[in-house]
């Protein structure tokens, strides 16, 4: 693709020139029609004048030798040193009534017979066009005709066209050099931003200050600031993923390694057995942290991203309850739904809120004694919807009620990851809603994720 210099100079250069073009033609023909209105009044104005000199008073005897002098006079039109190329082209003629032509210029036509009809015309003789304007005195009988070839309007035209177009056309290219120097200077900001990103270092993600900087480019500008300050915040989270990944496996790959050399060394079955049951716990638990690490790896970033549908939270949640009731029920849990009355839906991320809610089920199957209960609950309470899930767990003491939230922070649970509430805090923060954990009055946690009508 051609820079935008040359982009915007060729449709500025062919705008001008397709304007201009269009202006020169309505000129050309505009010129052309008063040329020739104002070489009509000349013909007009020379008949008349003929016709005031051939009325002056002469003597009958002496006309004869008046009309000799006309012709013997005009006879040099053209030739002579004193005079014009063009009075060949300019021609006249009297007829008088029962005697003939009288006075003619030797250029002029032969008009046979005489044009009886007064006014202008146009006509050909002899391979040539003629203008010609015929003028009746009807006190004198005579018929006056005074014409010009048409090359003389031409001509003049011709001439004027190109003493217009040759300058025209030089101006061009003089105002395309103009216009090239203008449009570099006015992208010179753009040239100068564009240098100093180029001469950014790779890791420099600090946003641009260019002051000062044409209004056009500030969005620019702004949208480049806001994809730097999206890359540093996608690194921070990298970093801090591979931190926390790198803290949370140092500890279970180095029992892992104690139990594998336990069972190596181990004297009896008996031993060995032990030591691969320990070493078979320790592998689930690092899986669930996998597992735990890439569902937040998966949803974190995109959070902000995803599309947002209206949907029913009470089908939402239902469906979500049926794919988890077989994997509770085998946990030796029993699990209920309570759906409230009223319009449920909401425009909200269905998939995040899924997430969020398979980890509050996962967390209070994991802390339920067998035999209890797990309840999901779903109302409308004002302005918000209510999605609490209830466990008859041991609950939580008050010490621990601040930092369930933190990341890899378990409460000594063998099982956990100490993920899944960070996880549901995340995405519902992200939501705009708030989560709540209350110990209830008679045992067991209520967890409640709060979700706005917008």
């Amino acid at each position: 693709m051609s820079s935008l210099r040359q982009r915007t100079l060729w449709r500025v250069m062919v705008l001008m020139l397709l304007g201009t073009g269009l202006l020169a033609l309505y000129n050309y023909h505009d010129s052309r029609r008063e040329i020739n209105e104002v070489y009509d009044a000349h013909l007009a104005q020379n008949a008349r004048l003929l016709q005031g000199v051939m009325s002056l008073p002469v003597q009958e005897g002496n006309r004869e030798q008046l009309y000799r002098a006309f012709n013997e006079a005009l006879s040099k039109a053209g030739r002579h040193r004193v005079g014009h190329p063009y009075e060949s082209k300019l021609a006249f003629q009297v007829w008088g009534d029962g005697a003939g032509l009288l006075v003619h210029t030797p250029s002029a036509p032969t008009l046979d017979p005489p044009p009886t009809a007064p006014g202008f015309y146009d006509f050909s003789s002899e391979g040539e066009q003629w203008r010609g304007f015929v003028l009746p005195v009807p006190e004198k009988h005579w018929m006056i005709w005074v014409g010009e070839r048409d090359d003389v309007r031409f001509d003049l035209i011709d001439r004027i066209v190109r003493h217009t177009l040759f300058p025209f056309l030089l101006g061009s290219l003089g105002l395309a050099l103009l216009v090239w120097a203008a449009i570099g200077w006015g992208l010179r900001p753009l040239q100068n931003m564009a240098n100093v990103i180029r001469a950014r270092h790779a890791d420099s993600l600090e946003p641009l200050q260019l002051v000062p900087l044409p209004s056009e480019l500030e969005p620019m500008q702004a949208a480049i600031n806001r994809l730097l300050a999206h890359i540093e915040d996608l690194l921070r989270r990298e970093h801090r993923f591979i931190a926390d990944a790198a803290h949370e496996m140092r500890t279970p790959l180095a029992i892992l390694r104690l139990h594998a050399q336990n069972a190596q060394a181990a004297n009896t079955d008996a031993e060995r057995q032990k030591a691969l049951g320990y070493l078979i716990g320790g592998v689930d638990r690092l899986t669930r942290v996998v597992n735990q690490l890439l569902t937040l790896a998966r949803v974190e970033p995109r959070l902000g991203q995803r599309a947002t549908t209206e949907v029913d939270l009470g089908e939402v949640v239902t469906d979500i309850l049926a794919e988890l009731t077989p994997w509770i029920l085998d946990r030796g849990l029993e699990p209920s739904l309570e759906i409230g009355e009223g319009d449920l839906h909401l425009a909200i991320d269905a998939g995040a809120l899924g997430i969020a809610l398979q980890n509050l089920v996962s967390n209070a199957v994991e802390h339920s004694p067998p035999g209890g209960r797990i309840t999901v609950s779903l109302k409308r309470l004002g302005s918000r919807f209510e999605l609490t899930v209830d466990d008859d767990g041991p609950g939580i003491d008050k010490a621990s009620l601040t930092r369930v939230f933190e990341r890899f922070y378990s409460r000594n649970s063998p099982n956990g990851a100490g993920l899944g509430l960070s996880i549901v805090a995340t995405i519902i923060e992200r939501m705009g809603g708030q989560v709540r954990l209350d110990n209830r009055a008679n045992g067991g946690l209520a967890a409640t994720l709060s979700l706005p009508l917008r």
